[in-house]
């Protein structure tokens, strides 16, 4: 893959296994869609042993919105995405609507001046995710974009964590770049620029032939293997045939944890011109002959998760017991109350219910009383406190474990601190992450 930036841009409201060939055969039905069909797919059901965690048929009526509960717009200048695109993301009907017959439309449109708009969506919360000891699938059907000239078109289909990119991890299910009729698989993670992952460039199958893929629904996807969790691995499939692989031992333990051993949000986007087009074809996209008009289409998109160890979607299962910190002192639900915002504290450890935290690893989230371990509102400042609210899949309720002893949040590139050292009685909250004592949590 030629060298380009990520696809990312700031947080919204951010040992090698054996091959998964066994499970491919089995996704084989599941992850195969009718090629060339115009006709709106059925969302295909869970096999035995999975269940489906999220899905969109896209029905409704031809010219309306997405399902506004689960989907947003991503809106502005492409300049704002770090990739290099040239395109502005619009809202608008005449860039992303339903076709009336089942399908996701996102329509690239040229003004006749060289001025680009298109269409971005994305899942209102990070809300899927592989428990630990299972897996997540993430598939979609998708027609690609068909234009006369392609050059610039750059389709996409693909997955974001909560917090600062590229620690926070993005898999790449789907891109092809100026209408190639090509396809490609990639992670990102760890530092950049380089890193691990190698960014912005990441790790990845490279174009590959996709053959009829503009001209036809195809099924492209991706399985986050969690079942052993000392040895990790992402494999991408297309029309159920596996074509590349990653592996946690490629990146590292650490790296990987904080990449994709949460929830992701789902994406899909079609952009114009950027690093990862202008790469491949040595030259500036789009150019004036480029062809206005074309349409990503999607038939549907689903993900499945098997159950594992830890509970699915975030929720269920995981290890309970104290959350102890400085002094010895408790991670403490003050006065056992389970009402919404009702403050995280830390206070002399007494075996109370209210001091009982499951580290569910499917999401990696903190529960107790069965809420969840909340930053206030969703915020990302320094100092905002910590509460118990409805665990709901957002980043506000991300917290990883560093092998220094913090517990990170993505979204807000800080880590939960007892606030000044304060001992028992003091609400907890986020701060700027420091290896300090005041920061080193022992979860059960």
């Amino acid at each position: 893959m030629q060298p380009r930036p990520a696809r990312s841009r700031p947080p919204l409201a951010r040992r090698v296994l054996a091959t998964l060939a066994t499970a491919a055969a089995v996704f084989a039905l599941l992850l195969t869609a009718p090629v060339g069909s115009a006709h709106a797919v059925t969302v295909p059901g869970p096999p035995s042993g999975w269940q489906t965690v999220f899905s969109d048929d896209f029905s409704g009526g031809s010219g309306s919105a997405p399902n506004g509960a689960n989907w947003m717009y991503d809106t502005g200048p492409g300049s704002n995405f770090g990739t290099g695109e040239i395109e502005t993301m619009t809202n608008s009907a005449a860039n992303v609507h339903l076709d009336g017959s089942g399908h996701l439309d996102i329509t690239a449109l040229n003004d006749g001046n060289g001025n680009w708009t298109s269409g971005r969506i994305q899942t209102t919360s990070a809300n899927v995710g592989a428990p630990a000891g299972g897996k997540l699938e993430v598939t979609a059907s998708i027609e690609q974009p068909n234009p006369g000239s392609g050059l610039g078109y750059w389709p996409a289909f693909w997955m974001l964590g909560p917090g600062q990119w590229p620690e926070n991890g993005e898999i790449d299910i789907m891109e092809d770049v100026n209408a190639r009729s090509q396809v490609a698989g990639t992670i990102h993670c760890g530092t950049y620029p380089g890193g691990p992952c190698n960014e912005g460039n990441g790790i990845g199958s490279g174009l590959t032939a996709c053959n009829g893929c503009q001209t036809g629904y195809h099924t492209y996807s991706m399985i986050l293997d969690r079942t052993n969790t000392a040895a990790e691995s992402i494999t991408f499939y297309l029309d159920g045939t596996q074509y590349f692989q990653v592996s946690e031992a490629q990146v590292g333990t650490s790296t990987w944890q904080q990449a994709f051993d949460h929830n992701l949000s789902i994406i899909f986007d079609l952009a114009m011109g950027g690093g990862f087009p202008n790469g491949v074809c040595g030259c500036t996209t789009p150019t004036s002959a480029t062809t206005s008009g074309a349409t990503m289409s999607v038939g549907y998109v689903a993900a499945y998760t098997t159950t594992g160890s830890g509970g699915g979607g975030g929720g269920g299962g995981g290890t309970t017991g104290q959350v102890t910190g400085y002094q010895g002192l408790c991670l403490d639900d003050r006065a056992a109350s389970t009402a919404n915002l009702n403050p995280v504290q830390v206070y002399t450890c007494n075996g109370t219910p209210a001091q009982q935290w499951t580290f569910v690893q499917a999401g990696t989230t903190l529960h107790v009383l069965g809420k969840c371990l909340d930053i206030n509102g969703g915020g990302t400042a320094n100092g905002t406190t910590v509460d118990l609210y409805d665990c709901n899949n957002t980043g506000a309720q991300v917290w990883i474990p560093q092998s220094n002893g913090e517990l990170y949040n993505p979204q807000s590139n800080r880590c939960l601190d007892d606030t000044g050292y304060g001992g028992s009685g003091t609400q907890a909250q986020i701060w700027d992450c420091a290896d300090t004592a005041n920061q080193q949590w022992a979860i059960p």
